[in-house]
């Protein structure tokens, strides 16, 4: 282990609650049902309930593992730690590789809704650029920025909801479409897969659990709480999208809401919901600074990564260089890549991750337990299945990137020896 500073502990079980809540609202209210909706039409509801199945126990495994280790780093430690230096690298690169993918795709959303026609990519690279600055100066003001963009999303978020329901409200007999199961079940998965994007934000609470206080009690129960209300409020708004724009109605918009609020009678409400989304978006931009930083630390610390990035800034507590290095990885994405893809990647690596974390939370002893076994093999068994329905697109950039990663840990250990 690397002898760099520790991080401090600074946040209660409500602050960690809200980093995993900022995280999963703006990474899926606004930006995942619509590649979720062309994949699999009206049957994204199924693929909702498979995700939510997915992410309950992936979260299980998380609260159990995170409690026995808390450290900054998430699953790369805890699989260093229950199964080895490889597999722990495996789910670290996946973290660090999907969840940029992610902060590109919510920097891109931010800018969908927030930037002028034209100005789309300049205006995320700004967002990047700023938020970075937020985290530098502490954990304490990331919570603290975090506090405000949850309320203000959830405030968005229920006017939208009253704005499509009031007045006549919209024809529920579109929500069907051409029935539940008619892109089939590949279709149906592949949604799930797409979906789960959008519940991975609890990951962030485990990744800080350096900073946590009182981690073995406050972890699990942040991870349960932030997971349990993101769960109802999908719910909520994937039924009130179908309902307002139908299935093809949702596939074909990367603006869903905004678009359901303005096709009802109380179309004063889209400027409201459009900084909602935005405001969502920069929370949960946010929070993968955040956790990116916190588990690039961790690898750098053990030379998995290259050990200048393990620096913690004396003032203000922080993996500062891991976070600017990040940043700029990020602003490259946004500059090249679109939102789809940057959704289909993530989710591909941050499936494995979980995989990693089900296996090494499989193998803890008795004493550490907190949940049956049964729920890992569930768990394991569903992130590979949403991995082989992801878009093939998707899956040849993941096994790629996880084919230079490899290469480059062989490198580097050859180059120890």
């Amino acid at each position: 282990m690397s002898n760099s500073p520790a991080l401090a502990r600074r946040l209660g079980t409500f602050d960690a609650s809200l980093i995993g809540l900022g995280s999963m609202i703006g990474a899926g209210v606004f930006a995942a049902f619509t590649p979720a909706a062309a994949a699999a039409g009206s049957g994204l509801l199924v693929g909702l309930v498979v995700a939510a199945c997915v992410a309950f126990c992936n979260a299980t495994s998380s609260a159990q593992l995170a409690a026995a280790y808390p450290t900054s780093g998430g699953t790369y430690v805890y699989g260093r730690e229950r199964l080895g230096p490889w597999p722990g690298f495996l789910a670290g690169w996946g973290f660090v590789i999907g969840k940029t993918a992610s902060a590109a795709a919510m920097a891109m959303t931010f800018a969908a809704y927030a930037a002028p026609q034209g100005w789309e990519r300049p205006v995320a690279i700004a967002a990047v650029v700023v938020l970075t600055a937020v985290n530098y100066h502490g954990v304490t003001r990331t919570a603290g920025l975090t506090r405000i963009l949850v309320v203000g999303v959830l405030a968005a978020l229920a006017i939208a909801v009253a704005a499509v329901w009031g007045g006549s409200g919209p024809d529920v007999g579109t929500m069907a479409g051409e029935g539940l199961v008619a892109s089939g079940w590949y279709g149906i998965l592949q949604s799930a897969g797409l979906l789960f994007f959008a519940f991975a934000g609890y990951a962030r609470i485990a990744t800080m659990g350096e900073e946590v206080r009182a981690p073995r009690r406050t972890i699990p129960r942040a991870i349960s709480i932030a997971l349990g209300i993101t769960i109802v409020i999908y719910a909520v708004i994937a039924v009130t999208l179908l309902a307002a724009l139908g299935p093809a109605g949702v596939a074909e918009t990367p603006t869903p809401l905004a678009d359901a609020v303005s096709a009802g009678s109380m179309s004063w409400a889209t400027p409201v919901v459009r900084a909602g989304a935005a405001i969502a978006s920069l929370g949960a931009l946010l929070a993968l600074i955040a956790g990116l930083g916190r588990t690039s630390l961790a690898m750098a610390r053990e030379h998995d990564l290259p050990n200048w990035l393990a620096a913690v800034h004396p003032r203000y507590k922080v993996p500062h260089r891991a976070e600017i290095t990040l940043a700029v990885v990020i602003c490259v994405i946004v500059a090249l890549a679109d939102l789809r893809g940057a959704i289909g990647f993530s989710s591909f690596g941050v499936l494995l991750y979980y995989l990693v974390a089900n296996i090494a939370a499989y193998t803890q002893p008795a004493h550490d337990r907190r949940y049956p076994k049964a729920l890992q093999i569930t768990g394991a068994l569903a992130c590979v299945a949403l991995v082989a329905t992801l878009p093939p697109l998707s899956v040849g950039l993941g096994v790629l990137m996880f084919a230079v990663g490899i290469v480059y840990r062989l490198l580097r250990l050859r180059a120890a020896r």
